[in-house]
């Protein structure tokens, strides 16, 4: 107490608390049951959250409806959808000659409805989901095959693939550093093939003019049992492989050879949904490969990734300082998505 201006002191520790009773202790029964009951909603809301179907979405309207043309056949089913016009102007989607009776087009070739026939089966058998790049190439495909262009693949072209005629190592990093690390077996067990005999009886393939052979791991998407036995190694190198193309028809691999005086002339690959690696094994000078436009020299024990549906030319101008010999391997292009590749797979499938 002050006497002079009559005031009073205090201090908390002379403050009374109530004590803590046992609504605001998380152990008491209440409490506890409350956190139990939220436990439980949210779980439940988890559960309700991932049972719900998928959103209705246009792809799965025209599945229902494909479905149902094929259940009901009615005239509506066989109603006629705007098609597009010869001069490419329409209002066709990728899907209307599905939902309709739309006749392929008329400069297609032979090759090209086979294909397109194969591509329904395919979808009636799985899904049209991600089929759209792949219908309008094949429906597109004699378009591409009339045009002038220094890309022409003349087997079946994917739409809105970026393409250069030689890609960068990150394209394939995995495949094409197992490739170069693999490079001293697999030189020493073509060095066998070699020493036996360039022979057709001894697995050897003929390939082109002036000479050009191939000995065949792979031949479109078939493997070749006897060649496979006699080079293991390679072999398993390339089942180790992420995007060799192994399935179809459309993907290779073996050794290959371009002896001396050897210069093909201009060439198209089949398709751009493969990318063609070339691992150089013995490399003479004077060999060159020019893809595109652009020039490149192989090198050995290093890749090159190239897009062989540009026009490309090889050509070997020594005399003297022996055979150029590849590890050619066919990779999945990196723009191609699975589901078209499995649809390729299918549509493409080799014949046995």
């Amino acid at each position: 107490m002050c006497g002079c201006y009559g005031r009073m002191w205090w201090s908390l520790e002379q403050l009374s608390l109530p004590p803590v009773t046992g609504l605001l202790s998380l152990s008491s029964p209440p409490v506890t049951g409350l956190l139990w009951s939220l436990l439980l909603l949210f779980l439940w809301y988890c559960y309700r959250l991932g049972s719900e179907p998928a959103p209705y979405s246009r792809g799965h309207a025209l599945s229902r409806q494909t479905s149902s043309a094929e259940t009901r056949p009615s005239a509506q089913a066989s109603a006629p959808i705007t098609m597009e016009t010869s001069d490419g102007q329409g209002a066709e989607t990728y899907l209307a000659p599905v939902l309709s009776h739309a006749p392929f087009p008329a400069g297609a070739s032979p090759g090209s409805r086979k294909l397109y026939e194969a591509l329904q089966g395919y979808a009636k058998r799985y899904s049209w989901a991600g089929m759209g790049r792949i219908h309008k190439g094949l429906r597109h495909q004699s378009r591409v095959n009339e045009r002038v262009s220094i890309q022409k693949p003349h087997l079946f072209y994917l739409p809105d693939v970026p393409s250069v005629p030689f890609f960068p190592r990150d394209a394939h990093r995995h495949d094409i550093e197992l490739l170069e690390a693999s490079y001293p077996r697999i030189l020493q067990e073509f060095q066998a093939v070699y020493q036996r005999g360039v022979d057709p009886k001894l697995g050897w393939m003929y390939q082109g003019p002036k000479g050009q052979m191939v000995f065949p791991l792979y031949n479109a998407g078939v493997c070749v049992a006897g060649n496979c036995r006699v080079c293991p190694y390679s072999y398993r190198v390339l089942l180790s492989l992420r995007t060799f193309i192994n399935s179809n028809a459309l993907g290779s691999a073996g050794f290959w050879l371009l002896p001396p005086g050897t210069c093909l002339g201009g060439a198209y690959g089949p398709t751009n949904t493969r990318l063609r690696c070339h691992l150089g094994l013995q490399t003479p000078p004077q060999c060159e490969l020019v893809v595109g436009g652009e020039p490149q020299c192989w090198s050995e024990g290093h890749c090159l990734l190239l897009d062989d549906s540009f026009l490309h030319t090889i050509s070997h101008n020594g005399q003297y300082e022996g055979v150029c010999v590849i590890f050619s391997v066919d990779l999945w292009h990196p723009n191609v998505a699975a589901a078209e590749r499995q649809a390729l797979d299918y549509i493409f499938a080799p014949e046995q």
